[in-house]
């Protein structure tokens, strides 16, 4: 890296008019500095690894499906801009909610949550849920989706497809739903932290009942890291962190440390965090970093880290790339796992 000079692009006077659209916005983005310069760039990159044909991860922490993001996540499983997604249980829980048509609205961040509380009303932020006829109807509908025990041994983008299904065919709404979308176009969506969660939650009547629920999480650790090594392309866009980005960048560690495969890591990496570097955490942990854990490729080229609020950035990168890049085929690789895992499997037992 040499950026000791005074060779860069000029800073332009920026001027926006009634007709600026969002390719000429994120211009003026790439074109600035600070983080706007960084969400400029992130959005031409995720034009670049859709472009390259890449294999796309969406990881996604967060609150983000009950303030409405899911309707995003469908839009961009639609035009083929990601193939698979690692998201929260409470993410998948609280999408199912505009399916069945349950009531969430927009509440206020000033309030008596002990008011609230009494009037049976559930708080996210300034997202109000209703306790009886949002949560507690959802989950009567989670426990009859998994009333019976699931067959054998099962993965969360099995357990997800299962859902999906459910409410694609028999939901009010199946098109406010990313995870009927995600069913439908055959996207893997794997839960990082399914007991962390309401889903997890909905189980426990029937495992009192002695039915049983045997989550294989190491066939789901490594049909990832399969995802990955049959990909040319492979890269991440993050929303937040926590365990949905670091499950997407340990399957270079997977397939490198543990496997011996020599894969080198992801290709294109975008996240989106407000968190900070300098605690340590995960989260905020650089993107160069993970490069000394085999996690990416290059630690200097083809990642980029916006410092903002998803809430803010994502919309506007979603928008960019919806509006400037054609669709593309979908890869449909939840019908692909088991091919993908087998070969994956017979490569590391012939190398032993």
């Amino acid at each position: 890296m040499n950026n000791h000079n005074f060779n860069g692009n000029d800073i332009p006077h920026i001027k926006l008019g009634p007709d600026t659209t969002i390719d000429e916005l994120i211009d003026i983005y790439s074109n600035s500095g600070f983080n706007g310069r960084k969400l400029g760039e992130a959005s031409k990159l995720y034009t670049k690894m859709i472009q390259n044909d890449a294999t796309i991860c969406l990881t996604i922490s967060g609150a983000m499906t009950p303030v409405g993001f899911g309707g995003i996540f469908k839009s961009l499983i639609e035009n083929g801009f990601v193939d698979w997604i690692i998201t929260t249980g409470s993410n998948v829980y609280h999408e199912d909610h505009f399916a069945w048509g349950l009531p969430v609205k927009q509440g206020h961040h000033e309030v008596d949550d002990m008011i609230l509380y009494e009037k049976n009303i559930v708080r996210i932020r300034d997202v109000f849920v209703k306790f009886y006829e949002t949560l507690e109807a959802q989950d009567q509908i989670i426990q009859k989706v998994f009333c019976n025990s699931l067959e054998k041994p099962f993965t969360t983008a099995e357990f997800c497809n299962r859902l999906g299904k459910i409410t694609k065919t028999r939901s009010k709404y199946p098109d406010k739903s990313f995870i009927a979308t995600a069913y439908e176009y055959d996207v893997p969506v794997y839960i990082s932290t399914l007991k962390d969660s309401s889903l997890a939650l909905n189980l426990a009547i029937q495992r009192i009942q002695n039915r049983q629920y045997n989550l294989d999480f190491v066939r789901e650790i490594i049909e990832q890291g399969a995802i990955l090594y049959n990909s040319k392309k492979s890269g991440i866009v993050e929303i937040g962190g926590g365990v949905p980005k670091n499950t997407a960048q340990q399957t270079g560690p997977l397939l490198d440390q543990i496997l011996r495969k020599n894969v080198g890591g992801q290709d294109y990496i975008i996240q989106i965090t407000d968190a900070r570097p300098d605690t340590g955490g995960l989260s905020g942990a650089t993107l160069q970093e993970s490069k000394s854990w085999g996690k990416v490729h290059d630690a200097h080229k083809d990642m980029v880290t916006v410092y903002a609020d998803a809430t803010i950035a994502f919309p506007i990168l979603a928008l960019y790339v919806l509006n400037k890049t054609k669709k593309r085929k979908h890869k449909k690789i939840y019908k692909k796992l088991h091919q993908y895992y087998n070969k994956l499997r017979n490569d590391v037992l012939q190398s032993i």
